[in-house]
């Protein structure tokens, strides 16, 4: 029973990193590969919301460092992003990032007329910041 429990409570140790990472890589090479590009769309969606999280995970780490709940329920709620009964990715991206995206480049059309392309337009971003 001790060699049985010590696995189970640090199934997570391999849980966290398949699923949150080994699975979509596998997954997003086969969509590369694939001819349809619905697949394409939701592992980079995957992917954006991904980076997202680690980047508030890393910010807010003294505060969820006290919060013992937090991976387990990061874990599933990547779970729920990756698995492809419930395509998560795409429904958290089509509903908030999209929209928001919307919102923005309602806010704030790109300037410089209709001829510019996106090349131009991210060397004008460029050249503001500098």
């Amino acid at each position: 029973m001790g060699k049985s429990w010590a696995l189970i409570s640090h199934l997570h140790t391999i849980a966290g990193p398949s699923i949150t990472l080994l699975y979509p890589l596998y997954a997003s090479v086969c969509a590369m590969e694939s001819p349809s590009k619905v697949d394409d769309e939701q592992w980079l969606s995957y992917w954006i919301i991904y980076s997202f999280i680690t980047l508030l995970e890393m910010l807010a780490e003294p505060v969820l460092y006290w919060i013992p709940v937090w991976y387990p329920v990061k874990v599933l709620f990547v779970a729920w992003l990756v698995l492809p009964q419930f395509k998560g990715a795409s429904f958290i991206y089509e509903k908030l990032v999209r929209d928001q995206l919307r919102r923005y480049r309602a806010r704030y059309p790109a300037k410089g007329g209709a001829g510019m392309t996106a090349v131009d337009d991210h060397k004008v971003h460029i050249a503001k910041a500098s």
